[in-house]
C-alpha cells in the first residue's frame, strides 16, 4: 500500500507509526536539505519528542534547496511529508518504524519566495542545515568565503530569487528586521569540524556583500551553535525499497535505512528557544570541540582507514572489510595507538566502550555501507580527518607508521586499480590532479606527498616521509594484507 496520511492506520501491526495529531502541530524548525541523514537523526530525534512528550510548537518543515532535490520534494508531497526508518541491528533484527514530523515541505526553486516567507514566519526559531561541505562555499586553502561563485553573484544581482543558501537567509533576517520579529537560530548538522563557526562566517560574509546594514541586527539577534552528529546511513537502494515491500507490504518511494546507534552533541546557543532534545538522548554542552576531534579523529578516520584499505584489497562494504583480520587489527592499533593521546577528557563519553563500539558498527553486515562511498571526496576528507593526528604526534614525537601507512595505501588506490586488477570507482573532486601525481609516484613516491593544499607540510618530516616510503614499497611489493601483517 502507499504510504501517506490515509493508510497510517491501516499499516501492519508491526510497523511503529505516529501516535500525534499531525494536524495540530505547528511548523518551529526550518530544515534545508531533507535527504537520507536528516531523516534519520534530526527529524527522527524530533518524532521522538513529538511522540513521547506532547510537543505542539516544533514540527518541522522540509526544504528542498537545489534543483535536482525535486524527487525528495516529489516523495514528500506524495506522501504528506511521512517515510519510513528501517534500523538495522548487529543480530539481523529490523525495526521499521513511520516518521512524523516533517509537517511541511516547501521546493526552492519553484516558489523561493514561500521558502523565504517560512524562514522569517514569527514560528520559526530554528533554521537547521544539511547541506553537505560544499554548501558552505568556503575555499580549501584560505578557508574564505567564495564570493566569485557564479550562484553568489547571481543571489547578488537577484536578491528576490537565491539560489544559494546565504541568499534566502539573508532576505529572511531581513524581513524579521523590518517586521520588528525576533531573530533565530542557524544550527548545522554537517559533518564539519566547528560548524557553527564556520555557517556563522560565510553568512555574516555574504551579507557584508549584499545587506551590509544587516550585520548589526544579526550579530545581536542570530546564533549559530556549534554541533556534533553521528548516524551511518548508506544511501537508499532499490533493494531496500523492495526489501520494505516485500515485508511489509509499504510502498515508500524513498525511505531510509540507518544503524541503531545515533548522536547529537549541541552546543547550547540558542537565541529564541529549543526543543528538549535532551530528552530524547541529545546532549547539550558549553563545548563541542573535544566531541567533534573524537568523532572526526575516531570514526571519519577510522571510515577511511577501512574504505582505502578495503578497497585496495577488492572488498565492496565496510561490514566484509572490517572483517578481515589485518585491516581490522590495523584500525584497532591506529585507533588505540595514535589517535586515543590526541584526545582530551570527554564528559560523558567511555572512550574504550566507544571505540569497541566503532568496530561493531563498521562490522554491521546489514547496513552494507559501500566502500566506493566512504572513499569518496577523499582528497576533502582525510585533511580534517586523518591528518590531525600525525601532526599532533610529530608534535609530540609520538606513533605515526598507521597514518603513514594509509597515506601510502591512497597513493597506491588512485592508480584507480585494485590488487586483483579491477577498476574503481573514485569519486573526488580533484581526481585528475591526484591520479598525476600517484602516477608520478611510481617512479618517486614522494611526489605524491607533495600537494600541500591537500597534504599540509607531512612532506616536510623527515620521520613521516621515511615512514611513508617504507609502507608505500612494502604495498606495492607484498600487498595491503601482507604488508599489515609486518606491522604487527
Amino acid at each position: 500500500m502507499k504510504l501517506n496520511t490515509n493508510t497510517l492506520s491501516i499499516l501492519p501491526k508491526n510497523i511503529i507509526v505516529p501516535t500525534y495529531d499531525r494536524s495540530t502541530i505547528k511548523t518551529g524548525i526550518v530544515h534545508v536539505g531533507i535527504g537520507g541523514f536528516h531523516r534519520a537523526h534530526q527529524a527522527y530525534y524530533m518524532d521522538q519528542l513529538l511522540e513521547h512528550h506532547g510537543l505542539t510548537n516544533w514540527g518541522i518543515c522540509g526544504v528542498a534547496l537545489l534543483p535536482f532535490d525535486d524527487k525528495i520534494y516529489q516523495t514528500l508531497k506524495t506522501q504528506d511529508g511521512l517515510y519510513t526508518l528501517t534500523i538495522k541491528e548487529l543480530d539481523g533484527s529490523v525495526s521499521t518504524r513511520v516518521i512524523g514530523s516533517i509537517i511541511e515541505y516547501l521546493f526552492a526553486p519553484e516558489n523561493p519566495a514561500a521558502v523565504i516567507e517560512k524562514m522569517a514566519h514569527p514560528d520559526t526559531k530554528i533554521i537547521t542545515l544539511t547541506i553537505t561541505e560544499g554548501g558552505y562555499n568556503y575555499d580549501d586553502t584560505t578557508g574564505e568565503f567564495n564570493r566569485a561563485h557564479p550562484l553568489i553573484q547571481q543571489d547578488l544581482l537577484q536578491p528576490d530569487h537565491p539560489q544559494t543558501i546565504f541568499g534566502y537567509l539573508t532576505q529572511s533576517f531581513k524581513r524579521r528586521k523590518e517586521r520588528g520579529l525576533k531573530g533565530c537560530t542557524i544550527q548545522s548538522c554537517d559533518n564539519i569540524q566547528g560548524n557553527g563557526h564556520i555557517t556563522k562566517k560565510m553568512v555574516l560574509s555574504y551579507i557584508q556583500l549584499a545587506e551590509p546594514e544587516l550585520l548589526d541586527w544579526v550579530s545581536h539577534h542570530i546564533t549559530f551553535p556549534n554541533s556534533m552528529v553521528d548516524r551511518i546511513t548508506p544511501v537508499t537502494t532499490k533493494e531496500d525499497i523492495q526489501f520494505l515491500k516485500e515485508q511489509t507490504g509499504i510502498e515508500d518511494l524513498w525511505p531510509v535505512v540507518c544503524e541503531p546507534f545515533h548522536q547529537w552533541v549541541i552546543e547550547d546557543e540558542f537565541s529564541a528557544g529549543r526543543p528538549p532534545w535532551e530528552k530524547v538522548g541529545a546532549q547539550f554542552v558549553a563545548d563541542v570541540a573535544p566531541y567533534e576531534r573524537m568523532k572526526l579523529s575516531l570514526l571519519n578516520a577510522g571510515h577511511s582507514v577501512v574504505g582505502i584499505l578495503g578497497a585496495l584489497v577488492g572488498y565492496d562494504t565496510i561490514d566484509e572489510a572490517v572483517k578481515d583480520p589485518s585491516i581490522r587489527s590495523f584500525l584497532i592499533s591506529f585507533l588505540d595507538e595514535e589517535v586515543s593521546p590526541t584526545l582530551g577528557a570527554l564528559e560523558g563519553i567511555d572512550l574504550s566502550a566507544y571505540k569497541k563500539s566503532l568496530i561493531e558498527r563498521f562490522g554491521n553486515p546489514h547496513i552494507k555501507d559501500q566502500v566506493a562511498r566512504i572513499c569518496s571526496q577523499s582528497s576533502a576528507k582525510l585533511p580534517k580527518f586523518l591528518l590531525p593526528t600525525p601532526s599532533y604526534q610529530l608534535q609530540h614525537n609520538g606513533p605515526i607508521s598507521h597514518a603513514a601507512f594509509l597515506i601510502a595505501a591512497w597513493a597506491i588506490y588512485n592508480l584507480g586499480l585494485d590488487e586483483k586488477g579491477n577498476q574503481l570507482v573514485i569519486e573526488d573532486v580533484k581526481k585528475e590532479a591526484l591520479q598525476q601525481k600517484a602516477i608520478m609516484a611510481k617512479n618517486d613516491p614522494v611526489l605524491f606527498l607533495q600537494m600541500p593544499a591537500i597534504l599540509g607540510d607531512v612532506s616536510g618530516s623527515e620521520r613521516f616521509v621515511d615512514s611513508y616510503l617504507k609502507a608505500y614499497q612494502q604495498i606495492r611489493k607484498f600487498g595491503i594484507i601482507k604488508s599489515l601483517v609486518t606491522m604487527k
